[in-house]
């Protein structure tokens, strides 16, 4: 009999991303009944899923041998208090099945024995004899040995070492795996929740519990009103999932308006020259104070030893670690910070002063194949909506066009030949022109030439002559205004 699971636990169960399901639910492919997939029907999709039929004993050593063991193995389990928690819950789960059984079999024997009683007094009754043959072949096709469908025995094993959370009232869902607690996988899977310190002191990332049950794994020092733990509220950063499923209540932000402005003194992490003329800048901020960001947005970065010496600066990472920042400085003589970080006189475990987040250039809510269109060190916006749409698995493709308009432009290529490599879903072109406008007519060529549908999200960072060009032969190929992104970059 198939049992019935969500998009994310079956990409989880046959073991790719949540946008090729999602493709094939939009293909016809997969039926869904109240946004849940039949295994039956991944198992006809998927028949690598499938194992020979065995013992138990055998089937146990084919899933630790087979793909699926691997990817368990390869997980950070969860603490041994959590662990115990899943598994009490899961022995509650199949002693409640197993208490139904019984009743069920019980009733089963008594109308059997009674049925028997009844045909004794009326032989020749006809109605009585076809119902008895109809519950001796029901009892037979019951008690058959029948294989065991192997995404069942999977997905048990997958509620133990990792657990789902839904979030109301936004239908969100991720997945917590290992020792994170909510906080942190629900930043890892790309999702915009309040917080605030991160470590349980201001109280910020409070959720409410609507279903299931949580443990407490990180020390907080915020205190919770006794009415506020009456409800069932709880601090998503010092407490990860005790059951396999989990509902929580929480606000989360819908665009760069919810993302409220914060100032923060960080620490030079490491400078990386990655190019003649673009240097890396890694900074870290205090474990007391993160920085709450949506990914393509920009922060204003002032130096300390140098009087009035601030620039803005695309963030170039994903906001799901919001304690490492990276940004891509190019050489430019007239930013004061570009100038004292080529100059030299940055070093490791300087302050810098962050002020922001500021830009509307942040990834739009939808499943269209996403298309990036950068020039230059416009790549670092593109570079952290990229992370962020990776960690979400939301989109059907994702596609980068990066043109270069001097000999290094081109300063991160090999990121981009990994993500191709490593992910179905990527491609990207790596385009070299002097001219930004005219490497901007040349890209447009190419999307026409490579029939890209104007049913795309498209977002174009760079110089303001690049992206007007480019958004322009965007409009006049048809494409709504909706859905043309654009961040002017230096």
């Amino acid at each position: 009999m198939a049992q019935w699971v969500t998009i994310w636990r079956a990409a989880q169960l046959v073991g790719v991303p949540r946008s090729q399901l999602q493709q094939r639910v939009r293909a016809g492919e997969i039926g869904l009944s109240d946004g849940l997939v039949a295994t039956q029907d991944l198992l006809a999709l998927y028949p690598q899923a499938q194992f020979e039929s065995a013992g138990m004993a055998d089937r146990v050593g084919q899933i630790r041998d087979e793909a699926f063991g691997r990817r368990v193995r390869e997980r950070l389990l969860p603490s041994q208090e959590v662990l115990a928690q899943r598994l009490f819950h899961q022995s509650q789960e199949l002693a409640d099945v197993q208490r139904h059984l019984q009743h069920y079999h019980a009733l089963v024997i008594d109308l059997r024995t009674r049925l028997r009683a009844l045909l004794e007094e009326a032989p020749g009754d006809a109605r009585l004899q076809d119902l008895e043959r109809q519950l001796g072949s029901g009892l037979a096709r019951v008690l058959a040995t029948a294989p065991v469908d192997v995404l069942d025995v999977m997905d048990d094993m997958l509620k133990v070492v990792s657990a789902e959370v839904t979030l109301r009232p936004s239908g969100h869902r991720f997945t917590v795996e290992g020792r994170d607690t909510l906080l942190q996988a629900g930043l890892r899977a790309g999702l915009h929740l309040n917080y605030g310190c991160g470590n349980g002191s201001c109280g910020m990332c409070k959720v409410r519990v609507i279903s299931g049950e949580v443990l407490r794994t990180q020390h907080a020092d915020y205190p919770l009103s006794e009415a506020e733990k009456a409800q069932g509220y709880v601090l998503a950063c010092a407490h990860t999932p005790a059951s396999s499923e989990l509902t929580l209540e929480t606000l989360e932000a819908g665009g760069p308006a919810d993302i409220p402005q914060q100032e923060l003194v960080a620490t030079v992490r490491a400078l990386q020259l990655l190019a003649p003329d673009t240097m890396q800048l890694h900074l870290q901020t205090p474990r007391s104070q993160r920085l709450r960001f949506l990914a393509g947005q920009s922060v204003t970065l002032g130096l300390a030893a140098a009087e009035g010496c601030r620039a803005e600066h695309p963030i170039a990472s994903c906001p799901c670690d919001d304690r490492n920042l990276h940004f891509l400085i190019p050489r430019n003589a007239d930013d004061p910070v570009a100038t004292r970080l080529f100059g030299g006189a940055v070093q490791r475990g300087d302050p810098v002063t962050l002020w922001g987040p500021v830009g509307e250039f942040s990834l739009a809510d939808g499943a269209l194949p996403l298309v990036f269109v950068a020039c230059d060190t416009g790549f670092a916006p593109v570079k952290s909506l990229i992370e962020h749409a990776l960690s979400l698995d939301a989109a059907p493709s994702i596609t980068l066009f990066w043109l270069a308009t001097r000999p290094d432009g081109h300063f991160l290529a090999n990121q981009c030949r990994a993500w191709s490599a490593a992910l179905d879903q990527f491609e990207s072109t790596l385009v070299t022109h002097a001219d930004a406008a005219e490497g901007a007519a040349q890209i447009a060529r190419s999307l026409r030439a490579d029939l890209f549908h104007i049913d795309c999200a498209f977002y174009l960072a760079g110089p303001g002559r690049f992206v007007d060009t480019l958004a322009t032969e965007l409009h006049a190929a048809g494409v709504p205004a909706a859905q043309i992104h654009t961040e002017v970059t230096p």
